[in-house]
């Protein structure tokens, strides 16, 4: 049969990044000091494509990732699937991503009552030039609460759910857990949220807030300094954003830095 997909093309452009998106299937993920957990992932997938060639073989990521579903996806797992995806597909770089909500058992911080908590989380790998990155990513979910309003009311302060986005970049021989990552975020806000609250725990997680207000700048710089000094992160991404209960938009902050 003819493969148009192999046909020259002649408009003199090179595709960055083409394949699929949107793909869902399980993966195994391993966890820390707990067995296996299968969760739902959506996957995309991407090569470059030389101008010369008309199109991709899309249907070969599809036959790559349903060899790999079965495994425990970590960063070297991602690395073998990418780079026989790569070599099917005759390309020079190539990315894989797969996002999935991945649930950790909290237990309330006075009772002491489990309940599990869940986190969108993301396994990145990129090949470009040869080289292999792996990206890990968290978004996680705290309690801020505003020292202005703290300072300037007489009784009272307001307080908010906020989302502080995470990206880690770190060497395939070392590894660092998604469990490990999240509490490190959590201790920057002013309170972590948790799953399963009594009376007891209401208590204790509005004093801690009260006891502990923080800006947003105040919980990016704080993730910052703890993102510097850990040992095994070359590079990081971070967003946090404050769904403001006073006003009708957002507090944000972002930075990223490299130790490369």
């Amino acid at each position: 049969m003819k493969d148009i997909q192999n046909l020259k093309d002649t408009r003199n452009v090179d595709i960055q990044k083409v394949g699929i998106n949107h793909i869902e299937l399980p993966l195994t993920i391993e966890r820390k000091n707990e067995p296996n957990q299968i969760v739902s992932g959506e996957a995309r997938v991407t090569v470059a494509l030389p101008k010369d060639y008309k199109g991709t073989h899309m249907s070969r990521f599809v036959e790559v990732l349903t060899e790999w579903q079965n495994k425990k996806l970590l960063g070297i797992d991602i690395k073998g699937c990418l780079e026989e995806i790569i070599k099917r597909l005759n390309a020079q770089s190539g990315e894989l991503k797969f996002k999935f909500k991945y649930f950790i058992e909290k237990k309330s911080p006075v009772t002491n009552m489990p309940a599990q908590m869940c986190y969108d989380c993301s396994f990145k790998g990129i090949i470009e030039n040869g080289r292999y990155k792996f990206i890990l990513g968290a978004k996680v979910p705290v309690t801020t609460l505003c020292p202005c309003s703290k300072e300037i009311s007489d009784n009272g302060a307001h307080n908010q759910r906020a989302l502080i986005s995470v990206k880690i970049s770190y060497d395939e021989d070392k590894q660092i857990w998604l469990e490990d990552l999240i509490e490190l975020i959590e201790s920057c806000a002013s309170c972590p949220l948790y799953p399963l609250l009594k009376r007891e725990d209401e208590k204790f997680v509005t004093e801690k807030a009260w006891d502990n207000p923080k800006f947003v700048e105040d919980v990016l710089r704080d993730a910052v300094i703890k993102l510097r000094n850990h040992p095994l992160i070359n590079e990081f991404e971070l967003e946090c954003e404050a769904f403001e209960s006073i006003h009708n938009h957002s507090a944000w902050a972002y930075q990223k830095e490299s130790k490369k």
